[in-house]
This record gives C-alpha cells, sequence and structure tokens, in this order.
C-alpha cells in the first residue's frame, strides 16, 4: 500500500514554516491521542500516523531528506521504536508558552521566530545537468546586528517601556457577573519588545540587522530537470530570539542547447540527410550529449522520421540509467539537377505518382 504523504497527513502545504507544523500537529493530537479517545484502536493507529510524520518534518535533515525522495529517504524500521507519549507527557514537551498560544488570542512577550526562506536563482547548462555539477553561491543574508544584538537600540539606550513595565503584554480584567476574564495584548507603545529605544544603534541604523554576503556550496544532482528546485535547510535569513533559520530554495534553470532539445528526459535533435541514403539507406552518425552515434536509416524512409538511440538521452535524476535521443531525419532535395541526372530520375520513377 502507497504511504500517505506526511504533508497531507498533519495537513499542511510544502511550504508550511515550522510554526505551522508545529500548531498543526498540536491541533491533531488533541483530537487522536488515545488517553482522549480510550478503547479507540481507530485513533491509536492515526496517532501514530500523524505523530510519525510531526517526527520527520519538525526535523530539519529529516524533512530535507523527506524533500528530496520521499518515504525512501527512511528504512522500514526507522520509527519500529514509537511508544505513544502519554497526554500530559507531550504538551509538556511543548511548554508553557506552545499551550496558552492554543487557548488565547496572543501574548506580548516576544517569542522565537523563524526565519525567513530564501529563493535564489541559477542557470546551468545542459551538459551540467546531464553530468551534475557543484557550484558556490553568494548569497545576501541578514544577520542580527553585533552591537545591538537584535534590539535596534544603541547599547545603554534602550529602557524599560513605561507602558507595560518591560513585560511587553498589557492585561486587562473585566468582570461580567460572577465570571473574571483576562485579555492579554502586546504592548501598543513598545510593539511587545518590552523596550523603547532612546536611540537608533549606530551600526544597523535602527533595523536590527546587518546586510552580509555569505558563500554557500552546492551540489546539483545530474538528471535535474529545469523549473526544479533544490531544498537547503537552515541556509535562509536567520530566526529571531533564537528562532530556527529558514530555508534556501535554488531553482535551477537550464540554458537553451543548440543541439538538443529535451522534454522530460527524452532529448530530441535533427539532422539532414541526401535523397539518395533516404532511398537506399545507410548508415550515419549523428551527435549525442556525450559524443557520436551510429543510426541506421532505412530504404525509403521519409521526412521528419523519428527514430530512437535507447539510452542516449538525459539520466533519470540521481541515476545511473538514461532517457532516450530522438532523431528527426529531414530529407534534402536537390534544388537543381544536371540533365544526366533528369534523365535517370525520369527512368527510375516512370509510372510512379
Amino acid at each position: 500500500m502507497e504511504k500517505k504523504d506526511y504533508y497531507e497527513t498533519l495537513g499542511v502545504t510544502r511550504e508550511a514554516s515550522q510554526d505551522d507544523i508545529k500548531k498543526a500537529f498540536r491541533q491533531l493530537a488533541r483530537k487522536y491521542h488515545p488517553d482522549l479517545n480510550k478503547g479507540s484502536t481507530a485513533a491509536e493507529e492515526k496517532f501514530k500516523e500523524i505523530n510519525v510524520a510531526y517526527q520527520v518534518l519538525s526535523d530539519p535533515q529529516k524533512k530535507a531528506e523527506y524533500d528530496q525522495v520521499g518515504h525512501a529517504a527512511f528504512k522500514p524500521g526507522d520509527f519500529s521504536g514509537y511508544q505513544t507519549p502519554s497526554y500530559d507527557d507531550l504538551f509538556r514537551d511543548f511548554g508553557l508558552g506552545d499551550i496558552f498560544d492554543v487557548f488565547s488570542t496572543g501574548s506580548g512577550r516576544q517569542r522565537s521566530r523563524a526565519g525567513a526562506d530564501l529563493r535564489y536563482d541559477i542557470e546551468i547548462s545542459l551538459t551540467d545537468a546531464f553530468y551534475g555539477t557543484k557550484n558556490t553561491l553568494e548569497v545576501p543574508h541578514f544577520y542580527e546586528c553585533g552591537t545591538c544584538h537584535g534590539t535596534g537600540g544603541q547599547p545603554g539606550f534602550m529602557r524599560d517601556c513605561p507602558t507595560c513595565k518591560g513585560t511587553g503584554e498589557v492585561r486587562q480584567v473585566q468582570r461580567s457577573g460572577q465570571r473574571q476574564v483576562m485579555t492579554i495584548a502586546p504592548c501598543p507603545d513598545c510593539g511587545g519588545r518590552g523596550k523603547i529605544i532612546g536611540k537608533p544603534c549606530e551600526t544597523c541604523h535602527g533595523r536590527g540587522s546587518i546586510r552580509k554576503t555569505r558563500r554557500i556550496d552546492v551540489s546539483i544532482p545530474r538528471g535535474v530537470e529545469d523549473g526544479r528546485f533544490l531544498r537547503i535547510a537552515g541556509e535562509g535569513e536567520p530566526g529571531s530570539n533564537g528562532g530556527s533559520p529558514g530555508d534556501l530554495y535554488l531553482v535551477i534553470h537550464i540554458r537553451k542547447h543548440p543541439v538538443f532539445e529535451r522534454h522530460g528526459d527524452d532529448l530530441y535533435s535533427t539532422t539532414v540527410i541526401g535523397l539518395g541514403t533516404a532511398l537506399l539507406g545507410g548508415e550515419i552518425t549523428v551527435p549525442t550529449i556525450t559524443g557520436t552515434a551510429s543510426l541506421t536509416i532505412p530504404p525509403g524512409s521519409q521526412s521528419h522520421t523519428l527514430f530512437r538511440l535507447r539510452g542516449q538521452g538525459m539520466p533519470y535524476l540521481n541515476s545511473d540509467n538514461r532517457s532516450d535521443l530522438l532523431v528527426r531525419v529531414v530529407v534534402k532535395i536537390p534544388e537543381k539537377l544536371t540533365k544526366k541526372q533528369e534523365q535517370l530520375v525520369k527512368e527510375a520513377f516512370a509510372g510512379v505518382k
């Protein structure tokens, strides 16, 4: 039976952030956890399924492997030691802040935030796509300012917000009969930071980050197609307040080749043959992406006929097996004939319409 896609299991898209993945898992865990569904085998199996999906997608390395090759990245026994954690143990691991998020509209405390994902477009040749290639990218990143450590304020000129007293949040208690309701919201004066900037940082000019170019070595696999992307985990923008960095998505563009056109993994080319070869047949030499190959033209071949050379196309992604080369032959008709050639043609094709 085909395994269900982990993203589909958690109900998130492939572009979902770690916070989105974590939130989706929490919601499903509250619905299917065996402690809340006593005696339900279906709920227990469902919980095991979402837990395995979360183990993979919440781990940057496992997630990167899964994005590349799917379920083939893991052996059948990788998750065999699974034991269902108790409901209390599970949500104790997530921490009070995560549980609080589910039941409240928000809090003014500065939480960790994952960094933004980055996109980088790169152009390679068809030959590079055939053999695979290694490239060094120079990707601009924004890093936390070393002077102000991301606060945006010059050291010594930061003070507690007088409105929230440095907590970053304001609380309001409302009474309705015997009930008391407390609402918590980010402080409107400091934006939830808890601090007021008295003077902007002289290094980053108050932005809290500085722009630097980072060199990253990447390997592009053989057989990669135009428009495909490679996900490089952890090479996006850095997170804030201890949050995990985002990812870098490398989008591949393949330059047009002067001889070959690519359709899927097959290559196509066009070669011209003479009228004599088309009529009588023969052996011709055609270019391939790795050199040349012999092609047999049978007698009576028509112009624009496609001939297939098996195993002379592009390699399948990360494989030694190759697709095919399809050669379209175009018959060249002489523009002028000598008197002798005209007579021979008339005699050869007498009575042929």
